[in-house]
């Protein structure tokens, strides 16, 4: 009987762990790769674009100025190339210009000089009364000396009558 009994007793024991590990499913834990970590690209800032280098005058944007024979009197294309001139200074506030007067072959060298300065004079004058800065403007007269066209006839002698436009500081 005993065994019987002990017997019964395990039996009742296993149908008991039986029923109780059959009764509660377990969990089982799935094994999960977990998900793949998603780095935004390091956003730079874009460095501040350098603004443009300021315009800068040319002495090559100035008109030239000519002049008739034994004249220092502004003709009407001469007040047209100051026009234009005096646009460029007003572009340009801090410009400061230097106005050459020259003249043909013709003549002695104390007339030329003579007759430069009063081209020159007569090209600022007119700037000034634009409205451009007298301490903007000076003048030099070179006479006969420097000739833009070298020759002895009327189309040198007439590119020779001219002032013009030096820039002396921006």
């Amino acid at each position: 009987m005993k065994r019987i009994s002990i017997l019964l007793l395990l039996g009742v024991f296993l149908i008991t762990a039986l029923v109780v590990s059959c009764g509660k499913p377990k969990k089982v834990q799935e094994e999960t790769t977990p998900p793949p970590v998603i780095t935004e690209p390091e956003i730079k800032p874009e460095p501040e674009p350098t603004p443009p280098p300021p315009p800068v005058l040319k002495e090559s944007q100035f008109v030239t100025v000519y002049f008739d024979f034994d004249k220092f009197n502004l003709r009407s294309d001469a007040r047209a190339a100051l026009d234009k001139n005096f646009n460029l200074l007003q572009e340009f506030p801090n410009a400061i210009i230097k106005i050459e007067g020259h003249c043909d072959e013709r003549g002695t060298i104390e007339y030329n000089l003579s007759l430069g300065e009063k081209r020159a004079k007569a090209a600022m004058d007119y700037l000034l009364g634009l409205g451009i800065n007298q301490a903007r403007i000076s003048i030099i007269s070179y006479g006969k000396e420097r000739p833009a066209v070298q020759g002895s006839n009327e189309n040198a002698w007439a590119k020779n009558r001219r002032c013009e436009f030096k820039i002396i500081s921006q």
